[in-house]
């Protein structure tokens, strides 16, 4: 399974990696985990790639062969659409987040991405910044997508609670299960 997980620097890309490969070594799987940073710490590209299976060689996703795109913010789905193989899935939370060059005017924001992306793929989308904040936090957006992933795959919600608690820390853990449960159930 190839899962390209992309957003923006602060949107917590790498905690849904953590705990997404935390879940495939769980339940028996090779993982091979790879961070790919723009310029994140300014709300630059953030790639993720996690690769699992019987045996996993390379963490590197190619152009045309991720199963799953998790994509955390609208343009950073449209940057990945080349990555989704055919048949494959995108899951979108539907914030927009304007990089640096269109909020100085440089650049235009693409229009209609989310029925750009509908004609082209099997999508989902999902307002995750609105069940964070219903969560309790906003930061918790990445933990709504998450949920929303898990419904998806044959692991047993109870697998994927218990590594959000081994995963999350301890001050943060109450909003982020509420969160998942919150993406579980959309």
């Amino acid at each position: 399974m190839n899962i390209m997980i992309v957003g923006v620097g602060g949107q917590g890309t790498l905690l849904a990696s953590r705990i997404l490969g935390r879940v495939a070594t769980k339940s028996g799987y090779d993982v091979k985990i790879s961070e790919v940073h723009g310029m994140s710490q300014r709300g630059g590209s953030v790639v993720t790639y996690v690769k699992y299976g019987e045996k996993i060689y390379s963490p590197i996703i190619g152009e045309g062969e991720a199963d799953i795109i998790l994509a955390f913010e609208l343009l950073e789905a449209y940057r990945a659409l080349p990555y989704l193989k055919k048949g494959g899935t995108m899951i979108v939370n539907t914030q927009r987040m304007d990089p640096m060059p269109v909020i100085t005017g440089a650049a235009k924001y693409p229009d209609n991405i989310e029925e750009k992306l509908a004609r082209s793929v099997d999508l989902i989308t999902a307002d995750a910044l609105a069940a964070a904040a219903e969560a309790g936090n906003i930061r918790a957006a990445n933990v709504v997508l998450i949920g929303l992933l898990a419904k998806s795959t044959e692991v047993e919600k109870d697998v994927w609670l218990d590594t959000i608690r081994r995963t999350v820390p301890p001050r943060f853990l109450e909003v982020n299960l509420k969160a998942f449960e919150l993406g579980y159930g959309m």
